[in-house]
């Protein structure tokens, strides 16, 4: 499948100016291996944007919600290390949102992610997620230029659990009610899907509220659970006589 697991956690987000390279350094060295190191973490990816606000889309696949509010996890959100306490001061227009997996399909994942923001109409929820599970979502990720399909039902409780971590960024996050991620290969045919099947005025036909935001991403940088536990990571930390992050 695309999605790895049957949770999410996906945060978009800019930078204060001037952060850029110590935020990509922190995030690519020390903070997705911290949490793909976290038990239920499956997969981290960074993407930077191509079109479309905020800059930054962070997004980790995770065995279920209860990750998400497991105790290892909230102990670390609690006692965030010093690189963590300057990167998430540092954090700009953040919308973090805790999500349980509707539906995923394809395999894999791609170079290009379109995010799609938006909330069903009233009483429209079920004609809007049946339309989506059951006849375009999968259909797309079997299109050339896509791989996979994603959509996510956020947990508004769980989003919404005060940390340490939260209290760095200074204000409030915001949290997404649904959440469309396409994955591909090919930017401009990612791009075109909301002039097609994904477009505004087609989601609205099936259920969708009006209000609706999208962005393209560009993958920069992908760390599994896996890649801590390789044979090559493995002998690396131990011929450099460190114990990692």
């Amino acid at each position: 499948m695309g999605h790895l697991g049957y949770g999410a956690m996906i945060t978009w987000h800019d930078i204060a100016a001037g952060s850029d390279a110590e935020l990509e350094h922190w995030h690519s060295h020390e903070h997705i291996a911290e949490r793909v190191g976290i038990t239920g973490f499956l997969r981290g990816r960074r993407y930077v944007a191509v079109s479309g606000t905020p800059k930054y889309l962070i997004t980790y696949d995770v065995e279920s919600l209860d990750t998400l509010t497991s105790d290892e996890y909230l102990h670390r959100l609690n006692h965030p290390t010093p690189w963590t306490k300057a990167g998430a001061a540092a954090m700009l227009n953040t919308n973090r949102t805790l999500c349980r997996v509707t539906g995923s399909f394809g395999l894999g994942i791609g170079a290009v992610l379109m995010s799609i923001q938006l909330s069903p109409a009233p009483s429209k929820a079920e004609e809007l997620r049946q339309w989506l599970v059951g006849e375009v979502l999968p259909g797309l990720a079997q299109e050339p230029g896509l791989v996979s399909t994603v959509l996510l039902e956020a947990d508004e409780a769980a989003s919404r659990t005060e940390t340490e971590e939260k209290r760095l960024r200074g204000q409030p996050d915001n949290i997404a009610d649904w959440v469309i991620l396409v994955d591909g290969y090919d930017t401009e045919t990612v791009k075109n899907l909301r002039d097609g099947d994904l477009s505004q005025a087609r989601l609205e036909e099936y259920g969708a509220a009006p209000a609706q935001t999208a962005g393209v991403y560009r993958l920069v940088h992908s760390m599994s659970d896996g890649d801590l536990t390789s044979p090559h990571q493995t002998a690396n930390r131990a011929g450099s006589g460190s114990s990692g992050v």
